[in-house]
């Protein structure tokens, strides 16, 4: 399975953004999508989570009301909406694939990893 990632970039604080990540290759009957993020000197933390087939969506706290993920069968892609936007959001984004269906906002379920994309937001 590869992941592809994209929509990083720099943004103000108060901006928007929307990172994309489409899955390719392997298929699975039933996943989650997860983001994630990772400022350097830090651990990869947890942002949101999609089950595919059902749309039930988790976020992490810092991020929500602010931040919405959402997938589109047609295009196999899942979007993580980033709206209101604060220089602490500044990371290295990564999507994931699980196949599990505990223990989602913890990396060690998620299998495969896309390459990540920078996002910067300036103050």
């Amino acid at each position: 399975v590869q992941l592809q990632a994209s929509g990083g970039g720099l943004v103000q604080a108060g901006g928007s953004l929307r990172l994309s990540c489409a899955p390719s290759g392997r298929t699975f009957s039933s996943f989650h999508m997860g983001w994630f993020r990772q400022a350097p000197g830090t651990e990869r933390e947890f942002v949101a989570t999609i089950n595919w087939n059902e749309g039930k969506t988790y976020y992490a706290d810092s991020v929500k009301g602010r931040f919405t993920i959402s997938r589109n069968y047609n295009k196999n892609t899942v979007y993580l909406q980033m709206n209101g936007l604060k220089p602490e959001d500044t990371s290295v984004y990564y999507c994931a694939i699980s196949t599990r269906s505990y223990d989602l906002t913890r990396t060690y379920v998620y299998d495969y990893w896309g390459q990540g994309t920078q996002v910067t937001v300036s103050s």
